[in-house]
């Protein structure tokens, strides 16, 4: 069903509204108003919640049903946080970055380009994707970030300005393989986010159950002799901002299957640490295998 005008360009407004308050607010109160809009994110489509609940019945079965609700309390923070930094990419430059965010791990990020073969880093919405990016363009160099057009045009349009201003380059779905591959070709870095459902991806486990996945970070490494490099913007209550830490480069065996299972692993292990900064209310498991059904 096509969308209507309107509705895009209502939505455009709210959604300018919210970046104009986050963006100007005092810090502190920026920080209260993005959680204040990610709970009303919540109250008004409580199927968020619902898929929430459920994932985590699944893949953490052995939570209680009020340590479910508090992950998901969380997740809907971590929502508020990246709103909030988000906001802020026109006010971000390399002489402030390292207010909201530091670096750990880049000796691994400095091998895998040394080789010559260029890098994928292995991400998933953790924490704030949107930083770690945008915060590696302005830290080290710009890199190629494969993106899927938002539904609202107008949405979209801001979104991808927002996400160029450090010089980081998108990947649409138009030029995806030629895109990566002409990146990888000339030793450049290449952001994936690797835990979305792909109905016409393959199954590999994720939590102990199959998650249709895709095996373009896997088929991509072994044509290319990239490296995979896993990476994630998570936050620091402690130090009050984002430590963008990679984690050892994956082998890849040339099995695109069994490479997608590593990838996942990978993720999976993060995200066991750092529950309440995924993104459990999308619809990780939504396809499954004809067996399963």
């Amino acid at each position: 069903m096509a969308r209507s005008a309107l509705r895009n360009y209502f939505e455009f407004i709210l959604v300018r509204i919210a970046i104009a308050t986050l963006a100007h607010a005092p810090i502190g109160l920026s920080f209260w108003l993005g959680g204040i809009y990610a709970g009303l994110l919540d109250r008004l489509i409580p199927r968020l919640r619902k898929i929430g609940r459920e994932n985590l019945s699944r893949a953490l079965p052995g939570l209680s049903a009020g340590e479910r609700d508090r992950v998901v309390d969380g997740a809907f923070a971590s929502i508020g946080r990246t709103l909030v930094t988000f906001s802020r990419f026109p006010q971000i430059h390399r002489k402030n970055v390292d207010r909201w965010i530091r670096m750990e791990g880049i000796e691994h990020v400095e091998a895998a380009l040394a080789r010559g073969r260029g890098v994928i880093f292995a991400t998933g919405h953790l924490g704030n994707w949107e930083l770690s990016a945008f915060a590696f363009a302005l830290l080290r160099q710009p890199i190629a970030v494969v993106v899927r057009p938002l539904d609202n045009p107008l949405i979209d349009a801001l979104v991808e300005r927002y996400r160029g201003l450090s010089g980081n380059r998108p990947i649409g779905k138009k030029d995806y393989a030629r895109g990566i591959l002409q990146a990888l070709s000339r030793n450049e870095l290449v952001g994936i986010l690797g835990d979305q459902n792909d109905h016409d991806g393959v199954f590999v486990e994720f939590f102990g159950r199959p998650a249709a996945t895709s095996p373009g970070i896997a088929r991509f490494a072994a044509k290319t002799g990239a490296s995979v490099v896993p990476g994630f913007a998570l936050w620091s209550e402690n130090e009050r901002k984002y430590v963008l830490r990679f984690y050892p480069e994956l082998p890849i065996s040339g099995d695109a299957v069994a490479d997608t299972a590593r990838v996942a692993s990978a993720v999976e292990s993060v995200v066991r640490d750092y529950p309440e900064q995924w993104l459990w209310i999308h619809r990780r498991w939504k396809t499954q295998p004809p067996a399963s059904n």
